[in-house]
């Protein structure tokens, strides 16, 4: 019944979903963008079961953990993070990689709905921390597509592997293109 839904949630929504990462990649950093709207979530769920990627986990602030909502995001592998402070996480995170066979833990790099000057990092140095390749995931509005597009190793050059994804997504459009900053990154020069 899942399944029909989610199908029916797609072909609704006019959306077509490619995946360029290849079957035997188990364990991944995914980073999905432009993140501009709620709606980013109600089509990403039905893109990860037509992707066939069933252990998924995802970041998410704990704000949207409460009732009657809390089940929802606990049941499709949400992850809460409380922003308002510094917590451990990317050792956390690291733990339940190490322990589970295959995950996808996706982060949505700039933490939230609305414009911002540059996206949070905590993706890559986990990438880099437990050696896993980066998936460039995305939805764009305004052809109608979404799905996992290149595969990044991080090299530790974080101008070079920002500059990548920049230019990954510079073409991708959210559903509130106004709350998208192309400009994802402060070279490490200039910060």
């Amino acid at each position: 019944m899942k399944k029909l839904f989610y199908k029916l949630v797609l072909w609704y929504g006019g959306w077509t979903v490619i995946n360029e990462v290849p079957t035997d990649l188990k364990k991944c950093i995914t980073i999905g963008a432009p993140h501009t709207s709620n709606w980013d979530f109600v089509y990403a769920l039905p893109g990860l079961e037509e992707l066939k990627i069933y252990r998924f986990r995802y970041l998410i602030k704990k704000e949207f953990f409460f009732w009657p909502f809390s089940w929802l995001f606990n049941a499709t592998g949400g992850i809460a993070v409380d922003r308002s402070k510094r917590n451990d996480l990317t050792n956390y995170l690291k733990e339940l990689i190490e322990k589970e066979e295959e995950i996808y833990l996706l982060f949505p790099p700039e933490g939230t709905r609305s414009k911002v000057e540059r996206w949070k990092t905590g993706f890559y140095y986990t990438a880099l921390e437990t050696n896993l390749p980066i998936i460039l995931a995305f939805l764009d509005y305004e052809k109608r597509v979404m799905g996992f597009g290149k595969v990044l190793y991080p090299t530790g050059d974080f101008n070079k592997d920002f500059t990548v994804i920049q230019d990954f997504y510079k073409d991708k459009k959210g559903k509130n293109p106004k709350n998208y900053n192309p400009q994802i990154f402060i070279p490490k020069e200039e910060q």
